[in-house]
């Protein structure tokens, strides 16, 4: 099969991450006589600097004709005077609209070979954890009108929450079928306490979830997710969220698997096309230094080959092969103990292909 694959490195550590993520796809596509056809595109700060825009309409253009895109990560200490919307961190939230990327999937899984990298105490997360956070992407309040007024308490600025009906329901199908292929439990964040927008989210997800009679719906307040998903998280199967409340409680969740630089995304529009990319950020301080771990870049690929490719067997390669090389306690600096063996960028992007 031959696939065309949309590839924005970015900026920071980005491109390294990418490199390494690329060769494992590269290395799948000889081992299972597919061909990967890599398209390289500027999105971020590098688009910044070389076309006065951070997200150029050519690369909009290319990535929407490709089965998939894999993105690095964007921004850096070097564009932080620019305004809101002319900033790196712009060219993501152009991208999913531009696609039409509406669900963001992150799985926060700790692999039984990092358990001792949990913060978290050992009787918490006895057994691992899998927990994956469904967040809504094109609407809630990154996308509602916004500006600034004049009050008798002076300047004011404003950010408006607001949710359709249909922007609830395809997230909420979205979160239901994940559920059927997991442990069938849904939970449903939201703050209907208090926000009107969040009482229309909780309605709509209770009606989707009718057609669902296997899955267990749960509501939860965000602010008691917050505290549950440190005090109990194995209570989680499937988490969904609006995408203000899910940005946060999906960082939170990553955490407690031991490192962010392990923790892949998909972004997904309505059919197979998506957007896979690492969780973490640019690092612009390792940036260049053979430090950066590319473990969620490369599970990021894997995803990929999963939800927009169908090419699940390969995928199950790709974790396994990374599971392999943690089994022989190799590890890179972000996620050192003693007892363990440090490797660099390239080291493990090696290490990986040879257990592929």
């Amino acid at each position: 099969m031959e696939f065309r694959i949309a590839c924005i490195p970015g900026d920071g550590i980005g491109p390294e991450v990418t490199e390494q993520a690329v060769r494992v796809l590269k290395r799948i596509g000889e081992i299972y006589g597919h061909t990967f056809h890599f398209e390289t595109l500027l999105a971020g700060g590098c688009a910044i600097d070389a076309t006065g825009k951070s997200l150029p309409e050519e690369t909009v253009t290319a990535a929407k004709a490709a089965d998939a895109v894999l993105l690095g990560a964007v921004g850096g200490p070097k564009w932080d005077g620019m305004s809101g919307d002319t900033r790196p961190e712009a060219a993501l939230l152009g991208l999913r609209k531009a696609l039409g990327l509406f669900a963001n999937l992150r799985p926060a899984l700790l692999f039984e070979q990092l358990k001792g990298a949990c913060p978290l105490k050992e009787e918490l997360v006895s057994g691992g954890l899998d927990i994956l956070v469904v967040r809504e992407l094109t609407g809630g309040i990154y996308f509602g009108e916004r500006g600034t007024k004049q009050t008798d308490m002076g300047l004011a600025a404003y950010d408006i929450e607001q949710y359709a009906e249909e922007e609830v329901r395809r997230i909420a199908v979205t979160a239901f079928e994940m559920a059927m292929k997991r442990n069938k439990i849904v939970t449903s964040v939201d703050k209907a306490n208090v926000l009107e927008s969040s009482r229309l989210w909780r309605r709509v997800v209770t009606e989707v979830s009718a057609s669902y009679p296997e899955v267990t719906l749960n509501h939860m307040y965000v602010d008691n997710a917050a505290m549950q998903l440190v005090r109990n998280p194995k209570q989680f199967d499937v988490i969904v969220t609006a995408n203000l409340f899910g940005d946060i409680l999906s960082d939170e969740a990553s955490m407690i698997t031991g490192s962010i630089g392990m923790l892949p995304s998909a972004s997904l529009a309505v059919g197979n096309f998506g957007m896979y990319e690492p969780v973490h950020g640019s690092a612009p301080d390792i940036a260049g230094k053979n430090l950066a771990n590319p473990m969620a870049s490369i599970l990021s690929a894997a995803m990929m080959l999963r939800y927009s490719l169908g090419l699940s067997k390969e995928a199950d390669a790709i974790e396994n092969a990374i599971r392999a090389v943690l089994a022989e306690g190799w590890r890179m600096p972000d996620l050192l103990t003693e007892g363990t063996k440090e490797m660099g960028t390239k080291e493990a992007g090696d290490r990986i292909l040879s257990k592929l």
